[in-house]
């Protein structure tokens, strides 16, 4: 069935409180609002406040109080407003709930779920379109992981919250209304697992999030002109899975890879490391990247020159296939 993301979300917020009395949610404005983007819509008329808390304004305190409730058994599921918001909690998270397990010598976990809209293509202001997951894969002790479907929204969300790993869990804002097939009784793709969303033998294209539909969109287009464009989601960022993107690029011999968030120290820079020291010689041309530039995000009305686009990505892709 054709499913928004974010009722995607919704149900996979349902689906687990109720499997588990022990997942709850926090965060501002998530009960009778249902959350900026109406993401808790309608789960504390059916949970209650106890398990539906509307916290203050305060991300620090939404992060500390589920490290607390995860030491205490809990499995709480923090939902930060917008990406920006993240950076007063990073305290919490880098050097407490990514570290605990460690320090505990694997005595206690923490499963937290920290839910974050991010990227652009919303049109929002400063602190409102940012693309923080490098920190958040840079740090050990986490998962990161961000959907590009309904199916994998559901399915993802479900595995987080199932995981005795904190994961911080990356929404991107702009797919949240777009609607995509979900079937919630399919056996779910592993959270670990990258997935080839079109396969193909002349170059491999990976990127994961709100360019997902936008990569297609350059492989169809590609396809007119006879290249033969392999996509690939990688859907979890930490840990990476590019055994799949190294299988692939074996057989193609081209890569690029794309994503909003800056260039320097990006995903990309990691992934095409790992590549490079794994299928060197199978190479046909350097490997490119298709990202946001080195700058503070833009105001609203510079945003569609600042994020990667169509006609970016295809640049990219006919300038590998002149090598």
């Amino acid at each position: 069935m054709s499913t928004a993301m974010a009722h995607a979300l919704n149900a996979g917020l349902r689906d687990a409180m109720e499997a588990d009395e022990k997942v709850l949610l926090i965060g501002e404005d998530i009960g009778a609002l249902g959350g900026v983007f109406r993401i808790t819509d309608g789960l504390l008329k059916d949970f209650g406040e106890d398990r539906v808390v509307t916290s203050p304004l305060g991300e620090a305190g939404i992060v500390g109080s589920a490290i607390g409730l995860a030491m205490a058994g809990y499995r709480p599921v923090c939902e930060i407003q917008f990406d920006g918001f993240v950076f007063p909690a990073m305290n919490q998270i880098v050097t407490q709930l990514a570290k605990y397990r460690h320090r505990s010598e694997g005595r206690i976990s923490l499963p937290v779920v920290i839910r974050i809209p991010v990227g652009g293509g919303i049109g929002a202001i400063e602190h409102h379109s940012e693309s923080p997951e490098a920190y958040f894969a840079h740090t050990p002790g986490l998962r990161v992981l961000c959907p590009s479907t309904s199916q994998d929204a559901y399915d993802l969300l479900g595995q987080a919250i199932r995981s005795d790993d904190p994961v911080v869990f990356l929404e991107p804002k702009r797919s949240y209304w777009s609607k995509t097939d979900l079937d919630r009784s399919a056996p779910a793709v592993d959270m670990e697992r990258a997935r080839v969303v079109r396969p193909g033998a002349d170059l491999t294209l990976v990127t994961y999030g709100a360019l997902v539909p936008i990569a297609l969109r350059a492989a169809t287009t590609l396809a007119g002109e006879d290249r033969d464009v392999e996509v690939i989601d990688l859907r979890s960022l930490s840990p990476l899975d590019d055994a799949t993107v190294v299988e692939s690029v074996r057989r193609t011999g081209r890569l690029v890879i794309a994503h909003e968030a800056s260039q320097s120290g990006g995903i990309g820079g990691e992934l095409a490391t790992r590549v490079q020291a794994q299928a060197f010689y199978e190479l046909e041309a350097p490997i490119l990247r298709v990202t946001g530039y080195d700058t503070p995000y833009p105001a609203s009305r510079l945003e569609e020159d600042w994020l990667p686009n169509l006609d970016r990505i295809l640049d990219a892709c006919d300038r590998s296939f002149t090598y």
